[in-house]
């Protein structure tokens, strides 16, 4: 319902926003860019109109001086001719004046200065020229012609000169193996001379490079783009092309110099100069982007042979126009901002009930399993709803309550269970090693002891026999003293492991810390060994119940493999402390016998009580921690040991102060 109501709210003006923003954008860049086209379009239609009056005015001007009686007068002077032409030349911005006779040869030029057209007089006609042979026809004639390297200089040395551009590598331009520009393009005019008869005896020939003539591009510019004409920071170029490449023009490049020898991108020659068509859109010129017209111009014989570009830097355009869809899409984003706002306050209250239900939900997932909604205002139905959330939780609550207290008591049990399943499981393998040693102590105490036995009586009575003669093999004598007792020993050992009832002893109230002390010298003569020191950290006061030679047998077997993990001398620590009640444990007294050895790897820690188990193959039983072991839980105590390899060992006999006596089978009793 929350979801459906916010949609409902916010569905209308998120879907009209985009929308209203989608059309003001693009109605207002296309509105944009067609005024812009216009502009450019108007502009360019000036610049073409004003080149036009200039080769109108370069064709009245000829026309004008050819039919001048002044002409007619010098031409029977050729120094006066020449100097008159020179002066008409620079007073009317040519860069030449031909006089040419009825079959196009030259007979005067404004450029006699070169001697050119002396060579040239009565071998090499001009009529090959369209405007030339029109004048020779009796028409005056005007029009653009592209004049080759030599043919300028023919006309004069310093015009291929000013002709000639270097061009300029640019980006996007079609292909071309050239590294210069020689040609040159000439405003070409011609007139017919007339007598005063109305004969006509000669054609008067002139021409304007405009190769570098920057005062007409920039004339263009300053009519077409005026002062005001460009506001918003923008600037206006203007250019003109011999083919594809700038030789007049007012486009800068980065180091302010202008852009003579670059060329056009091949998209712009590709419509303009192949298709002839004109170019009115955007385009980027040189450095930057302008909003660019570009038109084909033609020569005397209709050939496209260049282009003529005006355009204005697109930049402060583009920027004003972002603004202003900015400040439009900023203004709608406000109003529907404010709708959106006024239509959510009506809706809050239908889904804020809603919301702190949301919430509620959110908080148990999480976790918190008291949170509830409450008390909630909207209608009767959503606090109906709300009042049943808050039951079904309540309700939910309880049974997850219900069922931790029921896992709970599950796993306390399965952890009895597994532990009185391991104990017991401990108890029968240990009670098959007992009945298997009991089988087999039974056999070895029979069959050993008597061969035992015999050895020792005839070795006694070899001793008395021999006397004083004796002496010579007493060590041998000792040694097998030793060794029989040693086999008693084991046999002992065997069989009190194995029927450890028939060894038990009576009980007394052990000191242990007395005990501890009394203890220590039983052991120190068996062991040799380098210096061990021996600390004592006696504190427990607390007398146990136990038989005493049994716990003294338990603590020497203790001792002496405290000694034996130290055969380079360490530490050997006798230490006792109270057992503490404090969780439930009852009286009595712990014994610590802790050694700075080799210490017991990882994996024979968890082995150590086995029977038979031991690391002392040339000399061990594997039985001593085993016997010790079961005589200790005899009267309801333990054994526990923890071990770092490479610094020791520390092995714990806890005691109570009043036995609880297990039989073999691990069965308490009283």
């Amino acid at each position: 319902m929350r979801a459906r109501l916010l949609l409902l709210v916010l569905a209308p003006p998120l879907l009209m926003l985009p929308l209203l923003i989608g059309l003001v954008v693009y109605w207002g860049n296309s509105a944009y860019d067609r005024l812009l086209v216009y502009k450019v379009n108007a502009e360019l239609t000036i610049a073409r109109q004003y080149l036009d009056r200039v080769l109108e005015a370069q064709k009245l001007a000829v026309a004008g001086l050819a039919g001048s009686g002044r002409l007619r007068s010098a031409m029977g002077d050729d120094a006066t001719l020449g100097a008159m032409l020179a002066q008409q030349a620079s007073s009317r911005r040519f860069d030449y004046l031909h006089l040419l006779d009825d079959a196009g040869r030259v007979v005067a030029s404004s450029t006699d200065e070169y001697g050119t057209h002396r060579r040239d007089t009565g071998t090499t006609p001009r009529s090959h020229w369209p405007v030339v042979a029109a004048a020779l026809a009796g028409e005056a004639q005007v029009a653009l012609s592209i004049f080759s390297a030599p043919e300028l200089e023919q006309v004069g040395p310093p015009l291929r000169e000013r002709a000639r551009l270097a061009i300029v590598p640019t980006e996007n331009a079609r292909p071309d193996p050239r590294t210069e520009e020689e040609r040159g393009m000439v405003i070409h005019v011609a007139s017919p001379v007339v007598d005063a008869q109305g004969r006509q005896i000669a054609v008067l020939e002139g021409g304007q490079l405009l190769n570098r003539n920057l005062d007409f591009v920039d004339t263009i510019n300053d009519l077409v783009y005026n002062d005001g004409a460009l506001p918003l920071g923008s600037r206006g170029t203007a250019t003109l092309f011999l083919d594809d490449v700038r030789i007049a023009t007012n486009v800068r490049m980065f180091g302010g110099d202008r852009a003579l020898g670059t060329r056009v991108s091949a998209a712009v020659r590709h419509r303009v100069l192949d298709n002839g068509e004109r170019w009115l859109d955007r385009a980027f010129v040189v450095n930057d982007w302008y909003v660019s017209g570009y038109e084909p111009v033609v020569d005397g014989e209709g050939r496209r042979v260049g282009m003529l570009y005006v355009g204005f830097l697109e930049a402060p355009f583009r920027d004003v126009k972002q603004n202003i869809l900015a400040a439009l899409i900023g203004l709608f984003a406000l109003i529907m901002a404010t709708g959106v706002v006024l239509s959510l306050r009506g809706a809050r209250s239908i889904f804020r009930p809603i919301e702190r239900m949301d919430a509620t939900i959110s908080a148990v997932e999480q976790g918190d399993a008291a949170a509830r909604t409450g008390a909630v205002s909207g209608g009767e139905e959503v606090a109906r709803l709300a009042a049943h959330l808050d039951t079904l939780l309540d309700t939910v609550a309880a049974r997850e309550a219900e069922l931790k207290q029921l896992n709970a008591e599950l796993d306390h049990k399965v952890v009895e269970r597994t532990a009185e399943l391991r104990e017991t499981q401990r108890q029968l393998v240990r009670s098959e090693k007992l009945a298997a040693i009991g089988q087999l102590t039974a056999g070895v105490a029979h069959e050993i002891n008597n061969p035992i036995a015999v050895m020792q009586g005839n070795l006694d009575l070899m001793r008395e026999l021999l006397g004083d003669a004796a002496s010579s093999v007493s060590t041998e004598i000792r040694l097998l003293d030793e060794q029989i007792n040693r086999i008693r020993l084991i046999v002992t050992k065997l069989l009190q492991y194995a029927r450890p009832g028939e060894f038990a002893g009576y009980i007394d109230e052990v000191d242990v810390s007395a005990l501890l002390r009394e203890t220590l010298p039983l052991v120190l003569h068996q062991v040799p060994a380098p210096a061990v020191d021996i600390v004592f950290d006696l504190q427990a006061q607390t007398r146990v119940r136990i038989n005493r030679d049994e716990l003294q047998q338990v603590l020497v077997n203790l001792m002496i493999n405290a000694l034996h993990s130290m055969p380079d001398g360490g530490t050997l620590t006798l230490a006792s402390r109270e057992r503490s009640d404090s969780a439930g444990a009852a009286p009595g007294a712990d014994i610590l016998v802790s050694d700075t050895g080799h210490g017991i790897t990882a994996e024979n820690l968890g082995r150590v009580f086995d029977p038979f188990f031991t690391t002392k193959r040339a000399e061990g039983t594997g039985l001593g921690l085993s016997v010790s072991l079961g005589l200790v839980e005899r009267y309801g105590g333990s054994i526990t040991v923890s071990s770092t390899p490479g610094e020791g060992s520390c092995f714990t006999v806890h005691l109570l102060a009043e036995p609880v006596f297990r039989s073999s089978d691990g069965v308490p009793h009283a």
